[in-house]
């Protein structure tokens, strides 16, 4: 279901519906007013972009009954409920039932626009935290995320468990497409505040000018055109884990005020110097060796950051995992795209595993993508620059391999006759290689 509609707003009395439509309009929200609460829930399901307003006495069906059909249906969409009763008993029952926020009738509508957009705020956090959940497959918290068997991925499965128990902070380094804001979820999605927000901030893509009001938020009045006080960044992740995307890009002056907020655990907002506390966890990240970040990341933040590392690997040194990582892809393709899955062959394999994959996981979801299209896959094999004839053709032989391997699921037998091998040939290869047979396996053989 898809609407460009902000605000559901339900009063059985139409003069107050009127009014509170009207003051939310002239504020720039697309307001659908309702007098009878059932026509709502006709109009929201889990995908639903916006908030409810209702009124908690109506004739028919009541705020109450109302906040408790919208939680049957999404209990992260926000329902602010409204009462002319002075109802305290009433007011904590409905929070306790999970009531985004309450309003004691009369309010002026700045209070009304201010508990509004902040739950739209909630709403688009929400949302952007089920996009990131989506963006992993169906599997368990980490074979969903880390598909691969290779001795890389097996170590940094296991320091991503070691770690995510703890409240350290963490720094995580990885060339770019490798899935570094992946891993930081999954150090979440692992850790007890799971159920707390995964606030992701890309620190390169967000403009200087505005980058101290979106992670500090900022009161009304604070700089012109700041009209009315916001939440930042900061404040949305209280509770859960704040994921610091590309670190290194701040600013030495946004730098400053991180390292404050990492040691002090509080913030001001932009325009006040009221501190607030704040029980966040720090993911930080970087797609440069720490050597190298030095020279753009002052020392003091990057030991903050970096209580624990956690180092992803290129694809281009884990090309034993690009079989069942490829597969992965386009099956992943062939289901978003409406299509059958094509079949790989050993040949398309083993051209891929020649390619030294610059853009790492990212640039083989495209290849799948336009392998799922029947388009050209876009790239040529890359040169192993420095590498001597024996090294080229020991990373051949292990990629055709590899490759065939993984087209039969590691079944030895059909291995080594579609190789041409013998079975005692294909194990001493195997085991000069480093490769092993179960990582090549289906699950259900494994």
């Amino acid at each position: 279901m898809t609407t460009t509609t902000q605000v559901l707003l339900v009063d059985d009395e139409e003069d107050v519906r009127l009014a509170q439509s009207q003051a939310l309009e002239l504020e720039g929200f697309e307001v659908a007013a309702f007098a009878r609460p059932e026509r709502v829930l006709d109009r929201i399901d889990a995908g639903f972009a916006g908030v409810i307003v209702s009124d908690i006495r109506m004739s028919r069906m009541d705020g109450m009954a109302l906040l408790a059909s919208v939680q049957a249906i999404d209990e992260n969409l926000p329902v602010i409920l409204m009462t002319g009763h002075g109802d305290i008993a009433l007011a904590v029952e409905a929070m306790r039932n999970g009531a985004y926020d309450f309003l004691e009738k009369p309010f002026p509508a700045a209070r009304l626009v201010s508990s509004v957009r902040r739950g739209l705020d909630y709403r688009r956090l929400t949302l952007e935290n089920r996009s990131i959940r989506d963006e992993l497959d169906t599997q368990g918290e980490l074979d969903r995320l880390l598909i691969g068997r290779s001795p890389a991925m097996r170590d940094l499965a296991h320091s991503i468990h070691a770690i995510a128990g703890s409240a350290i902070d963490v720094m995580v380094l990885g060339e770019t497409g490798t899935g570094k804001a992946l891993v930081a979820r999954a150090i979440h999605e692992l850790s007890d505040r799971r159920d707390k927000p995964f606030i992701a901030v890309n620190i390169a893509a967000l403009p200087e000018a505005t980058l101290d009001s979106e992670l500090f938020g900022h009161e009304a009045g604070a700089f012109p055109g700041a009209m009315r006080a916001r939440y930042g960044r900061f404040e949305h992740a209280r509770g859960g884990t704040l994921f610091l995307d590309e670190i290194g890009t701040a600013s030495p002056a946004i730098q400053a005020k991180l390292l404050r907020v990492v040691e002090e655990r509080s913030i001001e907002r932009v325009g006040s110097q009221e501190p607030i506390p704040l029980d966040v966890r720090f993911i930080a990240s970087t797609n440069r060796p720490l050597k190298q970040e030095t020279t753009t990341l002052r020392d003091d933040l990057l030991y903050r950051l970096s209580v624990a590392t956690l180092r992803i690997p290129p694809l281009r040194e884990r090309l034993d995992d690009l079989p069942r990582l490829f597969q992965h892809l386009v099956d992943r393709a062939a289901h978003r795209l409406r299509k059958e899955t094509p079949d790989i062959d050993v040949a398309l394999l083993t051209a891929l595993a020649a390619h030294d994959w610059p853009g790492n996981v990212r640039e083989l979801r495209n290849v799948a993508e336009r392998f799922v299209l029947g388009l050209d896959l876009g790239h040529e094999p890359s040169a192993v620059e420095g590498a001597s004839l024996a090294e080229q053709v020991e990373k051949f032989e292990r990629t055709v391999i590899a490759a065939t391997l993984a087209a039969n699921g590691g079944e030895l037998k059909s291995t080594y006759e579609s190789l041409g091998l013998s079975r005692k040939t294909l194990y001493e290869k195997m085991q000069k290689l480093g490769l092993r047979r179960e990582d090549f396996s289906t699950p259900a053989d494994s």
